[in-house]
């Protein structure tokens, strides 16, 4: 079930929302566990038993960790057991093809492939119950006692299936602890409608023009820079979409979900950019691999060594093929230039750097999206005049007018212009007092925009099965 479809906007949600809102406090964390494991099952109800068993893994180990506190050789066993049983899980369902079929590739065996189908969010709820087990290890987090609170926690259906990444000790008091009124829900909801309205409206609609792209027989070096830019743009608004959606759902449930996104296309440098970037994994990888391996407290070679090795984590994550690895060492390699030179220079910059990282950003996503690296090697050379493309096509010049608009209301709204805009605007006595009638008014309408999309069976590809 997405978030972007019918059945989970006028039938799932709002039995969900009556059932929480009529339900006391103590049963409102089941009525969220039991809803959040129908929208799992929704698809494929037999993944609903993976996820219950990581759930009951984590509950046990971080149970088992705390009550061997003292015990430090016991409780590092127990660490090391959790963390590889739920690696294990993870790792034999996402990773288990690639590696058979590179196994079969080097050594010429014919070992079958699993052909698993990925659960949705498995690569979300494993580093939630992950950083749960740490913490508990680390002291950080008293193991929760009460299973309902936990497994509510992990399988929490707005941030299950796309993040953000939520921390237990990021709402171990709000499980128990949480305040509900109008203004929060109004916000909350505002929030949800302005996510649909950037999946729906903007994502979706660069989504439509890169699959015409793939399936054009008119391909030119424009149309492959076309591409390329409308790809960045959706899988931004996309992802941050699904985030906006998620935290508005939270609010409106009583809970503060991390943001996810800080308008990445502005940065001044990549290593800006990774800031402002799916910010709940970054700090994931800081906190869980980067600083646990010495972080930038250790020597150069060393340090360079912890980058690569968060890059290539970071990159596997993402997918099982080399080019998201490839992907992922691609940002290795910038990163470390601008730590050891790069960064001084960009910082007195003051349009070539911000031009540099949308460049390389763009030249990245090419990777990701490749179906292969031979793929993706042939796009980048495409896209700089090597594949023997002409430099324009009729095909570039029709889907260039038909989305050109939708292209420039996304680069737009991919700065925070708008929003400044809106709040200069607001904040004079004229301006505010209109912005009292007229954004509920225009929030009413990108709903009912949305939905005609929706209704209307317009393209609507679920992004998140390749994670």
């Amino acid at each position: 079930m997405l978030f972007s479809s019918i059945p989970f906007l006028f039938w799932f949600l709002p039995c969900v929302f009556l059932l929480y809102f009529i339900a006391p406090c103590r049963l409102k964390n089941t009525v969220l566990l039991f809803s959040s494991l129908f929208f799992y099952g929704w698809g494929e109800p037999k993944y609903v038993v993976w996820i219950v068993a990581a759930i009951v893994m984590g509950y046990v180990f971080g149970r088992l960790i705390e009550h061997f506190r003292n015990n430090n050789r016991m409780a590092r066993l127990l660490l090391v057991l959790s963390v590889s049983s739920s690696l294990a899980i993870f790792g034999y369902f996402k990773y288990g093809d690639f590696f058979i079929n590179n196994f079969n590739a080097m050594t010429g065996c014919s070992v079958p492939l699993l052909q698993l189908a990925l659960p949705i969010g498995i690569s979300f709820y494993t580093f939630q119950i992950l950083s749960y087990t740490v913490d508990v290890y680390r002291g950080n987090v008293a193991a929760q006692k009460n299973f309902i609170d936990l497994a509510a926690y992990v399988a929490l259906f707005p941030q299950l299936i796309a993040g953000p990444i939520v921390r237990y000790s990021h709402v171990a008091n709000q499980l128990k602890n949480r305040t509900y009124s109008v203004d929060k829900a109004a916000l909350g909801m505002r929030r949800f409608i302005l996510g649909l309205g950037k999946k729906v409206m903007v994502a979706n609609l660069l989504g439509e023009l890169c699959s015409i792209f793939r399936e054009s027989n008119d391909k030119s070096v424009l149309f492959f820079w076309l591409y390329a830019v409308s790809y960045a743009l959706h899988i931004y608004f996309d992802f941050s979409g699904y985030s906006d959606m998620a935290i508005g759902l939270g609010r409106i449930f009583g809970f503060s979900f991390p943001e996810n996104f800080d308008y990445p296309y502005v940065s001044a440098s990549v290593t800006e950019f990774w800031q402002r970037w799916h910010m709940s994994l970054g700090s994931w990888f800081r906190d869980y691999v980067y600083i646990p391996l010495g972080g930038n407290r250790v020597g150069v070679l060393r340090h360079l060594f912890n980058i690569f090795v968060v890059w290539i984590l970071t990159g596997f994550w993402h997918g099982a093929a080399w080019n998201f690895i490839v992907w992922g060492l691609y940002f290795a390699v910038l990163l470390t230039i601008e730590k050891l030179w790069l960064l001084k220079i960009l910082r007195v910059g003051h349009v070539w750097n911000h031009a540099y990282v949308v460049l390389l950003v763009i030249l990245s996503f090419v990777i990701f999206d490749a179906a292969n690296l031979g793929q993706a090697f042939s796009y980048i050379k495409a896209m700089f005049g090597a594949g023997g493309y002409p430099l324009i096509s009729e095909e570039f010049l029709y889907y260039f007018r038909s989305y050109g608009v939708v292209l420039m209301a996304a680069a737009l709204g991919a700065t925070p212009l708008p929003k400044k805009l809106w709040s200069r605007v607001s904040a004079t006595s004229v301006g505010g007092n209109a912005a009292i009638f007229v954004e509920p008014l225009a929030i009413s309408a990108m709903f009912v925009v949305c939905t005609a999309y929706l209704v209307d069976g317009s393209y609507n590809p679920f992004l998140y099965f390749r994670f």
